[in-house]
């Protein structure tokens, strides 16, 4: 039964654990200056520390947050009942998490690995550790994106058939150096993040059909990309998705355009709009039954709230307070073998047109 449609009871944000834990965070990388502690701090949750193999960006960063910088890897390993905050690159995450005690608790910067075999592995290392070990699949929590699943949730759009992400933005790569030389970039550094919250909303595709490239401006390994999720013969959803588009903000978008048998949404991630000031987030909803598209009021934007109810649900369900670990390893992995599928897809030849006869 469809609830009446009142867009200010939609659920925008993860209730808080009762006694947080304290965080101890490995990488001292932009990312955790600009959205991990920034986050942790509005939502009260303690930090004990942070390690860094490079102990000058480690130390700076402790100062800033008035925190611990560790020496090593085992000394900030060693934190009792601490939860383990990976915002480390994707390679390193295997030997990182080897160092954690057995049944200890990670959040895992995406992606889980730099390819299949590596989130193969590390769902094997949290496996055989039994560590509760989830992915910061942050997108999810975003108060735009819990609205729009409780929306959906909730039979305002009826059943979703469409599914559109448009991407057409100048995105200042130069900010991640280490992405300026992998070999794998937009899909699994960017879109990743599209990926993950389409298989939440719709489950897993069936397959995918994918084109990645560069640009001959630049030297980054792809930064254009455009994708179709098969869903069988009722869901459409493609993706389409260009960072040069570098010609002034009139022309630029960031938005989702998501159709249902009775109602739609429309979603503007504002973040990545002038990244990293960006602009405000929307969602507006044409409900079933109505005439019209309401705006609804948003609680938080992208950064830093959904950092904060990622934390809150690994806090939370270290606690078991939350019965679910949302973007588990378990659930991750199939996130990755979508990743894997659109490289594979990219590589390999398109059908190739008959000859004229």
């Amino acid at each position: 039964m469809t609830d009446a449609f009142d867009p200010a009871s939609l659920v925008q944000s993860w209730p808080k654990p009762s006694k947080p834990r304290p965080i101890v965070t490995f990488g001292a990388g932009s990312i955790v200056g600009d959205a991990h502690f920034p986050a942790y701090k509005k939502a009260g949750f303690p930090v004990a520390g942070l390690y860094d193999p490079d102990q000058a960006k480690a130390q700076k960063l402790a100062e800033t947050w008035g925190v611990t910088a560790f020496r090593s890897v085992e000394e900030a390993a060693a934190v009792k009942d601490a939860i383990f905050d990976l915002a480390t690159p994707p390679g390193r995450h295997a030997e990182v998490l080897k160092a954690l005690p057995d049944g200890a608790v990670a959040l895992i910067q995406k992606p889980m690995g730099n390819y299949l075999g590596e989130a193969t592995e590390i769902l094997e290392i949290c496996r055989a550790k039994q560590l509760k070990a989830g992915v910061n699949f942050q997108l999810r929590f975003a108060p735009m994106m819990l609205a729009l699943k409780d929306a959906i949730a909730r039979g305002w759009l009826g059943e979703v058939v469409d599914f559109d992400a448009l991407l057409a933005l100048d995105t200042p790569w130069q900010l991640w150096e280490f992405l300026l030389k992998a070999p794998r970039v937009e899909i699994a550094m960017h879109s990743i993040h599209y990926l993950d919250l389409i298989r939440q909303l719709l489950g897993n595709p069936l397959g995918v059909h994918a084109k990645t490239l560069g640009h001959p401006n630049h030297k980054v390994a792809q930064t254009r990309t455009s994708a179709i999720l098969d869903y069988g013969d009722t869901v459409r959803c493609g993706l389409s998705i260009n960072h040069d588009h570098k010609f002034g903000r009139r022309y630029q978008a960031c938005e989702f355009r998501i159709c249902g048998t009775e109602g739609a949404a429309y979603v503007k991630l504002g973040l990545n709009l002038d990244y990293p000031r960006g602009e405000p987030d929307i969602l507006e909803i044409h409900p079933k039954g109505g005439s019209e598209w309401v705006t609804v009021p948003l609680a938080g934007e992208w950064f830093p709230d959904a950092f904060v109810g990622r934390m809150a649900n690994v806090q939370r369900f270290a606690a078991g307070e939350d019965a679910e670990l949302v973007s588990s390893v378990e659930d991750a992995w199939h996130t990755m073998a979508l990743v894997e599928a659109a490289y594979k897809s990219s590589d390999a030849p398109a059908t190739p047109l008959a000859a004229k006869p």
